[in-house]
């Protein structure tokens, strides 16, 4: 018979699969719109937005639609089912670790597992998105891309790893964030919602910590978001210009300054 974690892995990759499709198809479009700024074809948002419809159609805003559809599935059953592994490994070791530093922990591993799947999906797609001017139906597929890298530039960190470096800035950082202050402050907090009669304000309680949760995991995240765009993006020269995630950081604040980090910082939080 299996045993609890082998089931409880089950229910998590079925219901991490299904979730992950919901949410690539209601925020690409944003997706695209927040990767066109980040990495300067556009200034504001509401000039890519006006710029995209006019040139591409509404239909551009899905450009690199397939690459996060076909491995956001596995990557958020993955991020279940890892988060479920590490969290088990580092409450074992709970003689050696404080309390507080589990959860963050086993996100910090869950996210670095994550970015090393997802960053060839993640460099076909800014290569789509990047794109402009040309029509959703012109333009060439997502695994014609693939493979052209693939012959130019090879599997490694100039061809389909290329960004490696801040997606695993990015994703170890979203998720220690996240799965740290959730679930240390729904066990400080001890939801007091419990009982049948209020099932639904019980859900209220962990929705806004989840949402407080992911609103701190964002602002710490949007650096290392910028420079994943920017190095896996057009360069603006010839030569490669940005290399490295600290490198790129720090020219971005350089020309353009500290809040030109955040200054599309409402397409995050939708």
């Amino acid at each position: 018979m299996p045993n609890k974690w082998t089931e409880d892995s089950s229910k998590h990759f079925i219901a991490g699969g299904f979730a992950g499709i919901i949410e690539v198809c209601i925020a690409h479009p944003f997706d695209c719109m927040k990767t066109r700024v980040q990495i300067g074809q556009y200034n504001r948002i509401i000039e890519c937005i006006k710029s995209t419809i006019k040139n591409e159609g509404f239909s551009g805003f899905y450009k690199g639609l397939w690459p996060p559809l076909i491995i956001e599935t596995p990557k958020r059953a993955i991020k279940f089912t890892s988060f479920d592994f590490f969290r088990r490994a580092f409450c074992a070791a709970d003689q050696y670790l404080p309390e507080w530093t589990r959860f963050s922990l086993a996100g910090l591993f869950t996210g670095l597992t994550e970015a090393l799947l997802v960053c060839p999906f993640e460099v076909v797609k800014v290569r789509l998105q990047s794109e402009l001017n040309i029509p959703l139906s012109m333009q060439k597929s997502w695994n014609s891309i693939a493979l052209q890298i693939i012959r130019e530039r090879g599997f490694g960190t100039n061809g389909l790893y290329l960004g490696v470096g801040p997606n695993l800035w990015r994703h170890g950082v979203w998720n220690s964030c996240y799965f740290g202050i959730y679930h240390n402050l729904r066990s400080f907090l001890s939801n007091p919602f419990s009982t049948e009669n209020d099932q639904k304000i019980g859900l209220f309680f962990r929705f806004s910590i989840a949402s407080f949760s992911a609103i701190i995991a964002n602002l710490a995240n949007i650096p290392f978001d910028v420079a994943k765009s920017r190095i896996q993006g057009p360069q603006p020269s010839k030569d490669r210009y940005y290399f490295t995630t600290w490198q790129t950081i720090s020219l971005v604040q350089q020309h353009q300054g500290f809040f030109s980090i955040y200054r599309f910082l409402k397409l995050f939080f939708i």
